[in-house]
């Protein structure tokens, strides 16, 4: 397996700056995001992107995955035609620009029913949503095969998709090797286990996040440090052994270091070397 990390881990830099860092804690690629504004956004230049991945090679890393900063503000089952065809805009922009920085996939949400945290007020009907997202990823689909870019359906928590079974249910209704899994191991832990999830899903897994969780915390801060939490890792590599999963692992940690922020991308890789069985 790959060893990388989400940028959304690091302190506030420049994207020299985070490279620089991640080479230097020891990882192999970077999972790069798409936002509003910044270095990579919707109207960089396909100049610019090539330079973004320029850096990153000079620095020794692979730009493997690229996520959303907007992935929230719309979602591809709402039912406000006008909303959903903004969110379907952004994911052909995630195509586009991950197919330029040369990465094999992208992180999208599939849907959403209700996420308090992340969209306060928002209610979807379960049923409505399930159709609506399951519309809009097949036409999504033709979008991914033409750049050969995987669109990788995320397990988070919006109370859609609940289940390892629905999941790969709703992928294979989807039909298309450019369309998959974005395992988070962390995420499932809500309702369930990891370890059940990946056999479940098999080889439809394109990408997987790796976090921890620590459930009689609840809520956002039950995210922890990496082996700090409830995730058994051990029977998480088993699981992934099993179905000769060998892609990327990325850490998504949240950064929460008052003092020496840099600890944390240090302390991450230390601990998915030990995961991975690297020392």
């Amino acid at each position: 397996m790959k060893k990388g990390i989400n940028i959304w881990s690091f302190p506030a830099a420049s994207l020299q700056d985070t490279f620089a860092l991640a080479k230097d804690a020891g990882f192999e690629g970077v999972e790069v995001a798409l936002n509003a504004s910044g270095e990579i956004n919707p109207t960089s230049t396909e100049a610019e992107l090539l330079q973004v991945k320029q850096m990153a090679k000079d620095h020794g890393l692979e730009l493997y995955s690229l996520v959303c900063g907007m992935c929230w503000d719309n979602f591809l089952s709402d039912t406000n035609e006008a909303n959903r065809t903004k969110a379907m805009d952004t994911v052909k922009k995630q195509l586009e620009t991950a197919a330029t920085l040369g990465c094999e996939s992208i992180l999208v949400l599939p849907g959403c029913v209700n996420a308090e945290f992340a969209a306060p007020g928002y209610m979807a009907d379960y049923v409505t949503c399930y159709d609506t997202a399951l519309e809009s990823v097949n036409k999504l689909k033709e979008t991914a095969e033409q750049y050969k870019v995987e669109i990788a359906l995320e397990n988070v928590w919006n109370k859609f998709l609940l289940s390892p079974v629905e999941m790969r249910d709703f992928i294979d209704k989807v039909n298309s090797p450019y369309v998959g899994s974005y395992l988070d191991v962390g995420n499932t832990l809500a309702n369930g286990y990891p370890e059940h999830w990946i056999r479940a899903l098999g080889n439809r897994i394109k990408k997987v996040h790796f976090k921890d969780y620590r459930v009689a915390a609840g809520g956002l801060h039950g995210f922890v440090d990496l082996l700090a939490g409830d995730v058994n890792y051990p029977a998480v590599m088993a699981a992934l052994a099993d179905i000769g999963y060998d892609g990327w692992v990325s850490a998504e940690m949240i950064p929460g270091y008052t003092h020496y922020p840099d600890t944390l991308i240090y302390n991450t890789s230390r601990a998915m070397d030990r995961i991975l069985g690297r020392e």
